[in-house]
């Protein structure tokens, strides 16, 4: 008798003949009942049968680039990986914040990059990947959040950068490393949106729009990747940071610590989950899914 968990040339298994006869059933009575297609294509496989599963993130030992490390979440994320044993290289447009974010720390290093240029991006890249050819993750953090009165004509200029910055920079950016990154071992990305990806706060309707196409983004890069790099969605709430002029003192917002002391739980956490997400920050990922979405905009948007 054959063994159901050995792989025989020629032959198919007694698991998959079981599947496959299942599929072949409902293609049969697809007439009478609608939908039993696609309910036997989503059986799960047996476990000697499921897909390899993309690798974990490593909480120390990897050369993490960061962009947007000259403040806020960007240069908190670099301290802490750092502290806990990795090397981490940190951009942003300014070279001085991104001097005071290593701080004379070992094996962190600062690059000024400006991701809205798409060739000083790919230099950018290129040097990178020459300078530090063990480079196994990448967390796209850079951002701008501008707020806007859509309900008439306007100057498009914030808008415009806004997109360029939030979506392509990180587009771009993935796009120039990432066959180098698909080669490493242990390989991330770690994708920053937002909690107004899911309910927007609609004085930042392109803020909110651009962390939307990333949540999308990411799931995309997420299944093409899947058993290569672990892609990983950060969402975080309103958190007390300079995104906006005095957002970093004001209160309703979470602060910065107590935010990024969650964030490191879960991203240590093995298995590493594809979606950081604090608690402060439910309300926004499921408004949808739990049938309130209505109620969570007209909160977000009353303040």
């Amino acid at each position: 008798m054959l063994d159901e968990h050995r792989s025989v040339p020629g032959l198919i298994s007694p698991s998959r003949r079981r599947t496959l006869a299942a599929v072949a059933v409902a293609c049969a009575m697809a007439a009478i009942a609608p939908g039993a297609v696609l309910e036997a294509a989503q059986e799960p496989l047996e476990a000697n049968e499921q897909t390899t599963e993309s690798p974990m993130m490593k909480p120390k030992g990897n050369t993490i680039l960061i962009t947007g490390g000259s403040s806020g979440i960007g240069r908190e994320l670099a301290r802490r990986f750092n502290d806990l044993g990795n090397t981490v290289i940190v951009t942003g447009r300014r070279e001085q914040p991104l001097k005071e974010t290593i701080a004379d720390r070992k094996n962190m290093h600062a690059i000024a990059l400006d991701v809205d240029d798409p060739a000083e991006l790919r230099a950018f890249a290129a040097r990178i990947v020459a300078e530090h050819p063990d480079l196994n993750v990448l967390i796209n953090n850079a951002g701008i959040m501008r707020f806007e009165d859509v309900s008439r004509a306007r100057d498009l200029r914030d808008a415009e950068a806004t997109i360029t910055t939030n979506l392509l920079g990180p587009i771009r950016l993935t796009n120039a490393l990432i066959d180098h990154l698909a080669k490493q071992p242990n390989a991330v990305i770690v994708n920053v949106s937002s909690g107004l990806a899911f309910v927007p706060r609609t004085d930042a309707a392109t803020y909110s729009a651009t962390k939307a196409a990333i949540h999308s983004y990411t799931v995309s890069l997420r299944e093409q990747l899947k058993g290569k790099v672990k892609v990983i969605e950060l969402v975080p709430p309103g958190v007390q940071t300079e995104l906006t002029p005095g957002q970093s003192t004001r209160d309703g917002y979470m602060p910065l610590g107590q935010f990024m002391d969650e964030v490191m739980t879960l991203l240590t956490h093995q298995p590493t989950p594809d979606e950081i997400l604090v608690q402060r920050v439910a309300l926004l990922r499921w408004a949808e899914r739990e049938g309130r979405f209505d109620q969570t905009l007209e909160r977000v948007n009353s303040r």
